[in-house]
């Protein structure tokens, strides 16, 4: 143990210096990841480009089926929790009634996602780029006749969105705003004779 500038004793062990590096790391990246947050459109494109890099290196090779129809089913899984609500309706209706307005006269609930979009853009990201480094493999490059694969996401993705598009209908929620929601309130009526005007 060495006394460092802080005060702090600091371990200069092998196993000290490799927890302190992997802290600096980490603290790196976590700072990396917070200056990115406001940058929505930049991010997506970043990851559409991982994911085009994915599918052109999964097309050259024609293997690794069984990788991407995981990150299929994944990202379907991302979506879905990406499209619900945080507090299910229906289990909130046991509980207390309806968890969104139903009239006009009901309060105003903002939207809260199950998962917010910034961790369903990173779990997306980082799905692509783990496929990316399995196709390296061959142990997960398992032969499959790829159409049957192919087949079965499709109807799996009708039948999953279509459960969630019925449920946003039942419930009356729309998982997107688009803009700033602007409120046209009554026009002022005109000054009272005889009432200064400002």
């Amino acid at each position: 143990m060495d006394v460092g500038a802080n005060g702090a004793a600091e371990d200069l062990s092998p196993l000290g210096i490799v927890t302190r590096w992997k802290f600096n790391m980490s603290r790196q990246y976590q700072h990396f990841l917070d200056k990115t947050t406001p940058h929505v459109l930049r991010r997506w494109i970043g990851s559409l480009v991982i994911g085009c890099i994915y599918v052109l290196r999964v097309y050259l090779i024609q293997g690794f089926y069984i990788v991407s129809y995981g990150l299929g089913i994944y990202m379907l899984n991302l979506l879905i929790g990406f499209l619900s609500p945080q507090v299910d309706p229906e289990v909130q209706e046991l509980y207390d009634g309806a968890a969104l307005p139903t009239r006009g006269s009901d309060e105003f609930r903002p939207f809260v996602r199950r998962l917010p979009e910034f961790k369903f853009w990173y779990s997306i990201t980082k799905a692509f780029c783990i496929a990316f480094v399995m196709t390296f493999f061959s142990v997960f490059d398992v032969p499959v006749f790829w159409p049957i694969l192919l087949f079965y996401w499709v109807v799996l993705f009708t039948l999953t969105m279509r459960r969630q598009i019925s449920h946003m209908i039942k419930y009356k929620y729309v998982p997107f705003s688009f803009g700033k929601q602007r409120y046209d309130g009554k026009k002022p009526s005109a000054p009272s004779a005889g009432l200064p005007t400002d």
